[in-house]
């Protein structure tokens, strides 16, 4: 399941508002703002930008499994 705890730590770790992120993937700010507070999950499309902005595989967005330990 998608995390938005772990966009936000991308966000702090490349000093990038989660604003400027959404308009350079042409993303609207009020989805992510949606995401933020769990109002919605984006679509794995929306997911693959976040990731390809941040270089970052698409997994790397998804919640830790605490059944994989």
């Amino acid at each position: 399941m998608f995390s938005y705890k772990k966009v936000q730590e991308l966000l702090v770790k490349n000093n990038v508002t989660a604003y400027k992120v959404a308009k350079e993937t042409g993303i609207s700010p009020v989805v992510f703002s949606d995401w933020k507070s769990g109002k919605s999950c984006p679509k794995v499309d929306k997911a693959k930008k976040i990731a390809d902005y941040f270089s970052v595989p698409i997994e790397s967005l998804l919640e830790d499994d605490p059944a994989a330990g």
